[in-house]
């Protein structure tokens, strides 16, 4: 009975946590960030085009609802993809080691070579992995192609989190003309505060994918400003 197998698991499920976490916070920056883009857009192109806040109003939430779908289909495709690709590879790994063994036991040396182990030990290796198949193909999945098992839930999970986060972003945008009488307050207040929420978020997108976290805020809220303004301009042209 191999002892330290209990101290192997643990890391190997700490790192999934981590891993997980990293995601989920992928997730609600994704939604968030384009939530607060497009919605913001579009009430500004329609502040240029119509003297009603309903109008906007309506047209903002059927936009938020339309991208909560798309956005959330979009991540579970994304997730079962993934999950696609992984059992795919699984399949031809468990092939290659049913038909072609001596490959794949010469594949295990190698990978064990680039970690500078002996070649004495490499041979035991290769020996014990060959004689549980399950296992051999989990080693080959990880070391070989640098696949961990995604979580079958994921997608799902993806998908929620995206949707939700585009929806409860999309409202930062609507939400001024809820509260401001006209189109013109509307589209002011909506501003500031959807630039303030721009500026933040950019912050925090680059703090978490490692890029320097002003130049983070100061581009996403500048894609978000050039947006709303190319649709107020262009909306305010064709209305003459």
């Amino acid at each position: 009975m191999p002892v330290p197998l209990p101290h192997h698991h643990h890391h190997h499920h700490h790192a999934e946590k981590h891993y997980g976490s990293t995601v989920a916070l992928r997730d609600f920056v994704i939604g968030i960030s384009d939530g607060l883009t497009v919605p913001f857009a579009l009430a500004a192109g329609l502040s240029g085009a119509v003297n009603s806040n309903s109008i906007i109003l309506i047209a903002g939430l059927a936009e938020v609802v339309a991208g909560t779908i798309s956005m959330g289909l979009g991540g579970y495709l994304a997730g079962k993809t993934e999950i696609e690709h992984y059992e795919g590879e699984q399949k031809r790994e468990a092939k290659e080691v049913k038909e072609i063994p001596q490959e794949e036991e010469k594949e295990v040396k190698e990978i064990l070579a680039t970690y500078g182990i002996s070649p004495a030990l490499q041979n035991q290796v290769a020996d014990e992995l060959a004689k549980d198949h399950t296992k051999w193909v989990d080693f080959m999945m990880r070391f070989e192609l640098g696949l961990e098992k995604p979580d079958p839930r994921q997608a799902f999970l993806s998908a929620f989190r995206i949707g939700l986060s585009y929806a409860a972003g999309g409202l930062v945008p609507l939400s001024a003309y809820f509260f401001w009488k006209t189109p013109q307050q509307g589209l002011l207040y909506s501003s500031i505060i959807t630039v303030l929420c721009l500026l933040t978020f950019g912050y925090f997108k680059a703090h978490f994918t490692g890029q320097n976290p002003w130049k983070g805020a100061a581009t996403v809220t500048a894609i978000g400003i050039a947006a709303a303004g190319a649709a107020f301009g262009i909306a305010r042209l064709i209305n003459g």
